[in-house]
């Protein structure tokens, strides 16, 4: 018997509706202490159907990883393709993840801040985070070379610049989307020298 097309799609509908579920559940009582009873009620499903789709809440939190982290590089993989200079893809880049973060604030300020030390078998989602950081990494190098950035460890710059704008983008309290301008400003003051 071969699965429909409607069927398909209601099933990505009961599974959204559980990751959002579960999404509020772990924020409000952290991985440790959730259950997949709360999750179930959070998601408006009984236990069985949630069993159905996850066998476990450790599986719950890795599928709303990987599906955030997922959607995050689908958006940025066209800026990525195009061939722009290093500054000009980096400020792209941080744009687009501005604009992704701003459209679901709880599901990316919670997957930015994720527990570390969680042990799971499987880590489907940095597939994605990997890419995305490698990505980052190499266009800073670039931009080094290229004398778009300051001479500093592209590493380093990275943590400095990730950390900042994540800053403004899960803590500001601007009504406004970042902008170009926002990008420039925030490059500018942390690592552009002052006579570009």
């Amino acid at each position: 018997m071969t699965t429909s097309r409607r069927q398909i799609e209601e099933r990505k509908i009961r599974q959204e509706r559980i990751l959002s579920g579960a999404l509020e559940v772990f924020k409000s009582r952290g991985l440790e202490n959730a259950t997949m009873e709360e999750i179930a009620a959070e998601s408006d499903f009984g236990k069985a159907t949630l069993y159905y789709y996850f066998k476990s809440k450790e599986e719950v939190f890795s599928a709303i990883l990987e599906n955030g982290w997922e959607k995050l590089w689908i958006g940025l993989e066209p800026i990525i393709a195009k061939d722009k200079s290093p500054r000009e893809t980096f400020i792209q880049i941080l744009l687009k993840i501005s604009e992704v973060i701003r459209s679901r604030p709880g599901l990316y300020e919670f997957l930015f801040n994720a527990p570390q030390k969680i042990i799971f078998e499987k880590h489907p989602w940095k597939q994605y985070q990997n890419r995305l950081y490698s990505n980052l990494t190499v266009l800073l190098e670039k931009g080094v070379r290229a004398e778009e950035f300051p001479e500093i460890d592209p590493k380093l710059l990275f943590k400095a610049i990730g950390g900042l704008f994540m800053g403004v983008v899960l803590m500001g309290d601007k009504t406004e989307p970042v902008s170009k301008n926002d990008i420039e400003e925030l490059l500018n003051k942390l690592i552009m020298n002052p006579a570009q």
